[in-house]
């Protein structure tokens, strides 16, 4: 079993300290440890976290092959410094069943870039009509705790009490993409002054607000544990708030692009820019930011949203939505929260290690930088600022908005339990 000396690193942005790996597990943290025997890893002045988990992430296989695959989606994790991912059921076929998501744990597991956690469809097909086997899913080799339709919403009341109540038996937890969808029939962007200039379907903060508001309702109801998906209005914020000041067990995630990119950007029409749900206005935006500094918002979740050249590359109407954010995901907390003061790095940690890890219970990642935890962790480089360049993802996709943008930090090394995926920013 090799060792690795990683010597003076700043642990969670603290003072200079040595971490020594052994095997899979951290066996020493201290100064002026020693290293005989270890490969050393020079660490003055970076910034060692543990390793990131992103709760939403879109891997797109099986079915969309040519979009993401398990292997280049968990290459891409490692380079943004991620141990853990979870992925979500809207590929084809939907991971409705258990056959589909052991499928998607047994390929994480044979790449071995990062863990791969799949979250499992709350209906059948993603067709909000019919439960799926969430116990059989949950049984499985997968073990799969979190459920979702992402990428649709459980508009039917009925069907999401129903599935409150089920995960409720083993602990499980109901994670949903707010959109009524008859409010945003049609709808291309945030509703509001840009969308009414630009002459484009405007989607309003209610469709996601209200589905919030009855969600919050029904886990109180069946006292159950409901996990709101990308977050991202200021409404949307008040409400989980409110929610939270009445025990109500929900918890919330917003992604970077909602940390940083407004409504603005889609004058351009660049339909890098199209999303679900779409970037909102700046007070949206400061609302966000304030919220998860707060703690109103759990954690920063990826939605990483691969898709190919030719759905991207083509008029505003005709675009996928989405953006690619696992390489990209630690700059923009960074740019938007850190270095703006709203966030320490122990916070950044708590946001983008501990809390998403609790929340899909991922056994060994979000675990303190301490002797005897799994040896799962991130070096940044803070001091970095570099232009985004997608041409050098490790991601098959390129759908980025921060290309040519200049963001700070840079992640140098990943190791996952005790191995390194990543060696002075490449992949091992």
């Amino acid at each position: 079993m090799s060792k690795i000396l990683i010597r003076g690193a700043k642990v969670l942005g603290g003072e200079p300290q040595d971490v020594l790996i052994d095997g899979e597990t951290i066996a020493e943290v201290g100064t002026d440890l020693g290293a005989e025997g270890a490969e050393v890893v020079e660490a003055a002045g970076k910034v060692l976290l543990p390793g990131l988990v992103d709760l939403h992430t879109h891997l797109r296989e099986p079915g969309r092959e040519d979009s993401e695959t398990v292997l280049t989606g968990t290459r891409a994790a490692a380079s943004g410094g991620y141990t853990a991912v979870f992925a979500m059921a809207n590929t084809f076929p939907v991971a409705d069943t258990a056959g589909v998501v052991e499928q998607v744990y047994r390929l994480g597991r044979e790449h071995g870039y990062c863990d791969v956690q799949p979250i499992g469809a709350v209906t059948v097909g993603l067709e909000g009509r019919k439960l799926a086997e969430l116990g059989a899913m949950h049984e499985s080799a997968a073990g799969v705790t979190v459920f979702s339709d992402d990428g649709k919403c459980v508009d039917d009341a009925v069907i999401m009490r129903r599935a409150l109540e089920y995960v409720k038996a083993f602990g499980g937890v109901v994670a949903q993409h707010a959109q009524e969808p008859r409010l945003t029939e049609g709808a291309q962007m945030n509703e509001g002054v840009v969308s009414a200039e630009l002459g484009l379907g405007g989607w309003p903060a209610v469709a996601e607000e209200s589905v919030i508001a009855r969600d919050v309702l029904l886990a109180e109801h069946v006292g159950s544990r409901v996990h709101i998906c990308h977050l991202s209005t200021a409404g949307s914020v008040e409400i989980v708030r409110w929610a939270k000041s009445r025990g109500i067990q929900v918890t919330a995630e917003v992604t970077p692009h909602h940390l940083l990119l407004t409504d603005e950007l889609v004058r351009t029409y660049n339909p890098v820019y199209k999303v679900n749900p779409p970037l909102r206005t700046e007070r949206d935006v400061l609302a966000l930011r304030e919220a998860l500094a707060d703690g109103t918002i759990d954690i920063v979740a990826t939605d990483h949203a691969p898709h190919p050249h030719e759905d991207k590359d083509c008029e505003w109407a005709a675009a996928a939505m989405g953006m690619v954010g696992l390489e990209t995901a630690l700059s923009v907390v960074q740019e938007t929260m850190v270095d703006t003061g709203l966030l320490d790095w122990a916070g950044v940690a708590d946001r983008m290690s501990v809390k998403p890890a609790r929340i899909g219970q991922a056994a060994g990642h979000g675990r303190p930088v301490s002797a005897g935890e799994p040896a799962n962790l991130t070096l940044v480089d803070t001091e970095y600022r570099g232009r985004v360049d997608p041409a050098g993802f490790a991601s098959r996709s390129r759908n980025t908005p921060y290309e040519g943008r200049e963001l700070p930090g840079r992640v140098t090394h990943t190791w996952l339990r005790g191995k390194a995926t990543l060696v002075d920013g490449k992949l091992t």
